[in-house]
């Protein structure tokens, strides 16, 4: 049975959803793709497995102290999403890769609408980070949480990475 917990972050609160003791959902507010309330589950304790983890590593993060998160994930989805949701995970912090690109990387040059779509449906976005892919032209297209989110994230990462240089 799922559960959930909600936690406060620089981009609103984000609804932390575990099944099976594994992370399984990250939700934004007004998140397009986002499931019902209902398929949430009961709350947790926020102090329980794993969502203390979770909480944790999105704290650093959002305090430009973590680049990659290893909260285990128990994700749904047909076997596509689930490997553009791996190739995602391998995407630099700070940096991008265009749609067209990440199909490339999954052999299949021509299925960067695909990819977009699959990315859509991230169910753990920041975790998974789908914000890192953009058009084409670089431009930022598409993002469930919202373009103006996604426009913070890469400008934080960015800067963090920046400032962690020198």
């Amino acid at each position: 049975m799922p559960a959930h917990v909600v936690i406060h972050s620089p981009v609103g609160p984000l609804t932390l959803v575990a099944t099976d003791g594994a992370l399984s959902g990250l939700y934004m507010e007004l998140q397009r793709h986002r499931p019902s309330e209902e398929t949430f589950g009961a709350p947790a304790d926020p102090d329980t497995e794993p969502f203390a983890t979770a909480a944790a590593q999105l704290a650093a993060y959002f305090a430009g102290e973590l680049t990659e998160f290893d909260v285990p994930l128990h994700l749904h989805g047909t076997p596509f999403q689930k490997r553009v949701w791996a190739a995602l995970q391998e995407i630099p912090y700070g940096e991008t890769i265009t749609y067209g690109e990440l199909a490339a990387e999954l052999g299949n040059p021509s299925a960067s609408r695909a990819v977009g779509l699959a990315n859509g449906r991230n169910p753990v976005g920041l975790i998974v980070p789908c914000h890192r892919v953009v058009g084409s032209t670089g431009s930022l297209t598409g993002y469930g949480g919202g373009l103006d989110r996604k426009r913070h994230l890469l400008d934080f990462e960015r800067k963090t990475r920046t400032a962690t240089l020198f």
